[in-house]
């Protein structure tokens, strides 16, 4: 009865990473029948699968170096194909070779991501960390997502004049920042989580009313804000702590 019970607890995180690459399935196949609106939903979907996967595994102790490699597979499928799929089919086609090797160039980006997250995950526990290394692969691929269901607010001009341009830089940044040295927090602080469970909680459902009340225009806002955050913590936060434990350094040197 013990072992079909564990047996259960480690399939289960298994079951949610295959749901996840379902989904990121989907959203290829919304894609090139020129579903762009499904196909970013799909991809929101995934990124939802994907982050309940990891908290399933951690809270029933399940995880598992199987379970690591399915995640990682899953991943690249759901947030390096289909996005980078979905953007060139929607906008960036026009450019022809440059809109084909910007996609690569993000599939390729968010592999090297996946890669070194693996990595390490192994030598440095960067799985329980305050802080990803670079920009993880499902946020820039919710950008993205957030950014084809943002669209709908632009006018019709701007969608045809300004909206691919936007699209391929938007595409190759996303690239950049996946594999850099950027900062960006991962939200698996548990002890405050404990420590203040009614007030998580209330913030989680208010986040969420927040963003169901106008998704498509907050989804892309929050996602924008993300990017943003890990760029003014590695370029503003940090260097300022440096420099004032660098001061009190100099300050009190004998």
């Amino acid at each position: 009865m013990q072992e079909s019970r564990n047996k259960s607890v480690y399939i289960l995180p298994n079951l949610l990473t295959t749901a996840s690459l379902f989904t990121g399935f989907l959203a290829v196949l919304w894609a090139v029948e020129g579903y762009f609106m499904w196909s970013a939903t799909g991809i929101l979907v995934s990124c939802v699968l994907d982050g309940l996967d990891g908290k399933v595994a951690r809270m029933t102790k399940g995880s598992s170096s199987f379970g690591v490699q399915l995640d990682s597979l899953a991943d690249l499928v759901s947030f390096g194909v289909a996005p980078a799929l979905m953007i060139f089919l929607w906008q960036t086609s026009v450019f022809g070779r440059l809109g084909i090797a910007s996609s690569f160039l993000f599939l390729a980006c968010g592999a090297l991501r996946l890669a070194r997250f693996n990595i390490q995950s192994d030598q440095t526990e960067e799985k329980s960390s305050k802080f990803f290394v670079g920009l993880p692969i499902p946020a820039a691929a919710c950008s993205l997502s957030t950014l084809v269901l943002f669209s709908t607010y632009l006018p019709a001009s701007l969608q045809a004049s300004l909206l691919p341009a936007v699209s391929l830089l938007f595409l190759i940044v996303l690239a950049l920042l996946m594999v850099s040295q950027v900062s960006y927090a991962s939200f698996k602080e548990v002890e405050y989580i404990r420590a203040h469970p009614f007030t998580t909680s209330v913030s989680v459902v208010l986040l969420f009313v927040l963003v169901a009340s106008e998704p498509k225009l907050l989804g892309f806002l929050f996602s924008s804000a993300y990017l943003a955050s890990g760029l003014i913590y590695s370029f503003l936060v940090l260097p300022l702590r440096r420099g004032t434990f660098l001061g009190g350094l100099i300050r009190h040197k004998p």
